[in-house]
Order: C-alpha cells, then structure tokens, then sequence
C-alpha cells in the first residue's frame, strides 16, 4: 500500500511538472520576446453557433460587458508581472474581427469542444507593427452547441442532451504571426475550459409540475444573461465583492496559464555577474604582479557590455504551434 501511495505522487509531482510550460515555445524565449503585450478589444463571432432567438439583442449585451470588463483583464495581466506594459487597444471590435479573422474550425482534441480561430498573416503582423508591440492577444467570444448533462438544483434529476453555450478562446500572436500561446491550452494536464454563459437550460420544474418523463430545453432571458454575467464574486467570508464572478473565473484561468516565474533568467544572469565580480577581501587570492611589471593589455572595446548583455534571441528561436494561423 506503501509503495502504491508513493508511486501515485511521484506521478502526480511528474504531471505537475511537465506543465509548468503553457506556451508554444520555450518559456524563456517567450519572457524575452513578448515585453510589451497589446490587448485588442474583445470579439465576437456572431456568425458562430449562436442559436439564441433574439440574437440581434445578445449580440449587443455581450458587446457592453465586453467593454464594461475589459479593464478587469487589463488589470490581471499586469498583476502577473511578466510584461513591460500591457496595453489596451481601441478598435471597434466588429471591424477589428472583419479584417483580422481568416477561418475558423470547430475542434474536439482531449474530450474538449471549441472553436480555434486563424487569422490573416499579414493583417495581424501590420496590427502589431503599427500599433508597437511585440505580440497581441485575441480574445473571441463564440457560439458552440455540445452535449453536456445539467442537474436539477436538488441533483435527484438530470437532463443530457445538446446545449447551446457562449465560449471564449484566445490567442497570443507574436511579431511574425505565430501562435505563441492559445486557450484552451492542452499543454496542461488537468483541462478546464468553462464557458462564459450557458443559453440554455432543462425546465425540470415544468415537467415535474405536469409528471411529464420529458423535459424541455428552453433559452434563457436576456435579463436572465445578464444578470448571469453581472453577478458578483463572494470572497473567502461570503461578502460581496466588485469582480464578476464569470468574467473574473474566466480571466483567472487565462492569466494562471501566462503567468511565468522568470527565476531562471535571473539565475542565469547571476551566474555571469559571478563570474566578472570581483574576489571578496577574505578569499585567498593569489599573488599578483606589481602593475609595473605586468604587460600591457590592451582593453577590449566594449567588453563590459558583452558580459553583461544577454545576447539577442535569433528571430527564428520561435517554434510555431502544430496547426497554427500559418
């Protein structure tokens, strides 16, 4: 049993730490190369799987959340402290969406449904180059039926069919249009992918009311969705806080798979300061000739600089993602 319990932890230390990399390339490549991140707005797909039958008024309830909680994210990706700056960009997000995407396809990689978007090459590398950054994440909102079971509040009952849901994906693009990183990320071990409202939902007290065996799937109000997207998170005491809980679970997720400790390339810098730092006075030292008797050397130009620059990352260090918007 003892044994059993220790393989089983092994195993688990083993999953933890092959996915401490959440990027498409070396972590330390990415921390090097994407300083200044830009932010565009965030998008929507309509033309995506969005079964909702007042769709003309979804579409613009999800628009002014959007906006409303743009600022939430801003806020998370700076609290990780792995960028320079984190710029928000201001484009109208339908226009944005027009000119950026490229196609879109439905996916099912690990048991996961969603939808992964590819953009237009030389559209996304001009919208990082005019607006100076060294990447920018794309976030899409989109529509997507799947199977899924839904319980009834008292978990007695439950209904398994097709639903229709709003989701979100979202990519980092790097300077030459690769995909540096992506959401869903499959380079974690344990897969979450939430999405941010469910449309619709089984009416068990419709067909417990009427002792019906059916149950019919109905689509929530438009005040039922925001409401559902308003709502507030609680705190460790039950108190109220300002955050969205669905928006801020959201964005909690995205921004734990960006986070990178930048540790190593601190370490590796010390190690090089180490090695031009002068001996301590309470070292032994060996005995040096008198300055005078020494030969001159001449000084290396710029040799300071070339111990302490870390060298610049060749543009082709990238690895471009399998399947990605090339």
């Amino acid at each position: 049993m003892k044994r059993f319990v220790v393989c089983l932890l092994f195993v688990a230390v083993t999953m933890l730490g092959c996915s401490q990399n959440h990027f498409n390339i070396p972590t330390e490549n990415f921390a090097e190369k994407v300083r200044v991140i830009g932010v565009a707005p965030i998008l929507i797909d309509a033309d995506s799987d969005i079964n909702y039958p007042q769709k003309d008024l979804l579409i613009p309830l999800i628009a002014d959340l959007n906006r409303k909680y743009e600022p939430l994210l801003i806020r998370k990706l700076q609290s990780t402290g792995n960028f320079y700056a984190v710029s928000p960009l201001a484009d109208d997000p339908q226009k944005l969406f027009s000119r950026l995407v490229a196609r879109r396809e439905k996916r099912d990689d690990a048991g996961v449904q969603y939808n992964k978007y590819f953009w237009k090459n030389d559209e996304v590398v001009a919208y990082i180059k005019k607006n100076r950054l060294d990447s920018v994440m794309l976030i899409v909102v989109n529509g997507l039926s799947k199977n899924s079971k839904i319980y009834s509040s008292n978990l007695l009952t439950s209904l398994e069919t097709n639903y229709n849901y709003l989701m979100i994906t979202a990519q980092i693009i790097g300077p030459d249009g690769t995909v540096l990183w992506e959401y869903p990320n499959f380079r974690a071990r344990l897969l979450t992918y939430y999405p941010l409202v469910n449309l619709q939902y089984p009416d068990f007290s419709e067909s417990e009311a009427n002792l019906s065996k059916e149950t019919a799937v109905r689509f929530k109000s438009i005040d039922g969705i925001r409401r559902t997207l308003e709502q507030k998170k609680n705190d460790w005491l039950l108190r109220e806080t300002q955050e969205p809980e669905v928006y801020g679970k959201l964005f909690d997720e995205m921004t734990s798979l960006i986070k990178h400790d930048s540790d190593k390339q601190k370490n590796s810098t010390s190690t090089v300061d180490d090695k031009v730092k002068p001996a301590s006075p309470d070292m032994p030292t060996k005995p040096v000739a008198p300055a005078a008797e020494a030969p001159a050397q001449p000084a290396a130009p710029n040799s300071a600089v070339k111990i302490t620059e870390s060298p610049a990352a060749a543009p082709n260090e990238i690895v471009p993602a399998t399947n990605s918007t090339r």
